[in-house]
C-alpha cells in the first residue's frame, strides 16, 4: 500500500485530484448549493453524455488516433433509433440495438478510412463529421422530435436514499450509463490482452506491427468502440432532454477532448488512463457547475475550459521533459 501511495503521489492523476479537491472545498465554502447530494446527482446526469463519449475517445487516443465525428454519429444514431421507436414501438432493447449498432457501423467507416488512406485521422474524421452531419440534415430537414414514447421519457432509476422530508434520491439512466461506460472501458484497457495491444500500438505502431499485432483489426476495434459509445451516449442525452434535435449535439466536441486531454492522455498515443479521464471530466463538470452557482456568465465556461486544457498540457510537457532527463543519464 505504501509503495502504491508513493507512486500515485507523483502521477498526473494525483495532481488533478488535488486541484479538484481545492475546487470542491472553495465551492462548498462560497455556495450553499454545491455540497448537496442533489447537486452531485445533477452534475453526474448533465455530464453523462460528455463522459460516455470521453470513455470512447480515450481508447482511440491511446492508439495514437483521434475521432472528431462522434457528435455527428451520436446525432444520427439518436434520430434513427427514436424515429423507429416512435413508429414501431420497439422498446428499450430495440433502441439500444439500433443506436449502438448504427454507431458501430459509423465508427467502422472511420476505421476503414484510417486504415485505407494511411493519413491523418484528424483530417479523416473532420471530413466524416461533415459527411455524417450533412446527411442527417438533408434527411431530416433539421426538424426536431418532441414526441417520444412514454416508456422512453419515463426512463428508469434506482432509488438509494430517502431523507427525513421524504425526498428520494436515485441513480437515473444517465448516471448508470456513465458508470457502465467507464467500467467497460477500464476492463477493456486493463484486463484484456487487447488493451495491452492498444497501448503498445499507441506507444510504437511500427514495433507493434513487427511483433505481430494486427494494427488493421485494432483500428477497426477502437473506432467501432467509439461509435458504439456514441450511440449509447445519444440515448442518454435524448432521455435527459426529452427530445431529439439534429443540431443539438454537434459542437460539443471540445468538452469531450478536454476531459481526455486534461486527464493525461497523450495525443501522440500510448498514454492515458480511465482514472485520469474520470478526473478530467469531473474537473470540467465541477468548474462549469461552480460558475453557474456563483452567478458567473456561462460565456466564461469555454474560456475556463480552454485555460484548464492549457494548464494540463503545460503540466504534461514538464513531466515529459523530466522523464527524458531521467532517462538520458542512464542511457549514457
Amino acid at each position: 500500500m505504501r509503495d502504491f501511495i508513493q507512486r500515485f503521489v507523483h502521477t498526473h492523476e494525483c495532481r488533478l485530484l488535488i486541484v479538484m479537491t481545492v475546487m470542491v472545498v472553495l465551492l462548498s465554502v462560497f455556495t450553499t448549493e454545491f455540497a448537496t447530494l442533489q447537486n452531485l446527482l445533477d452534475i453526474l446526469s448533465s455530464t453523462a453524455f460528455i463522459g460516455i463519449l470521453a470513455a470512447g475517445l480515450l481508447v482511440v487516443i491511446i492508439t495514437g488516433g483521434i475521432d472528431l465525428s462522434f457528435a455527428a454519429a451520436a446525432s444520427i444514431t439518436q434520430f434513427a433509433a427514436l424515429t423507429v421507436a416512435n413508429h414501431f414501438g420497439i422498446g428499450w432493447i430495440g433502441v439500444f440495438v439500433i443506436a449502438i449498432g448504427l454507431g458501430i457501423v459509423l465508427g467502422l467507416i472511420n476505421g476503414l478510412l484510417v486504415n485505407t488512406l494511411k493519413t491523418s485521422a484528424l483530417i479523416i474524421t473532420i471530413a466524416t463529421l461533415n459527411v455524417f452531419f450533412g446527411i442527417l440534415l438533408t434527411v431530416t430537414g433539421g426538424a426536431d422530435i418532441f414526441m417520444l414514447p412514454e416508456w422512453f421519457t419515463n426512463g428508469f432509476e434506482l432509488v438509494f436514499h430517502t431523507d427525513a422530508q421524504g425526498v428520494t434520491y436515485a441513480l437515473n439512466f444517465q448516471i448508470i450509463a456513465l458508470v457502465l461506460a467507464f467500467v467497460v472501458t477500464w476492463l477493456l484497457l486493463n484486463m484484456s490482452n487487447t488493451g495491452r495491444q492498444i497501448y503498445a500500438m499507441g506507444g510504437n505502431p511500427d514495433a507493434a506491427q513487427r511483433v505481430g499485432f494486427n494494427v488493421y483489426r485494432l483500428n477497426m476495434l477502437v473506432y467501432g468502440y467509439m461509435g458504439a459509445l456514441a450511440g449509447f451516449a445519444s440515448l442518454a442525452q435524448a432521455q435527459l432532454a426529452q427530445s431529439v434535435s439534429p443540431t443539438a449535439l454537434v459542437g460539443r466536441e471540445l468538452d469531450v477532448v478536454a476531459a481526455v486531454v486534461i486527464g493525461g492522455a497523450s495525443l501522440m498515443g500510448g498514454a492515458g488512463t480511465v482514472l485520469g479521464t474520470v478526473l478530467g471530466l469531473a474537473l470540467i463538470a465541477i468548474m462549469q457547475n461552480g460558475l453557474i452557482l456563483l452567478g458567473i456568465s456561462s460565456y466564461w465556461s469555454m474560456f475556463s475550459t480552454g485555460l484548464v486544457i492549457i494548464a494540463a498540457m503545460i503540466m504534461m510537457a514538464r513531466e515529459t521533459r523530466k522523464r527524458h532527463k531521467q532517462v538520458q543519464p542512464g542511457a549514457a
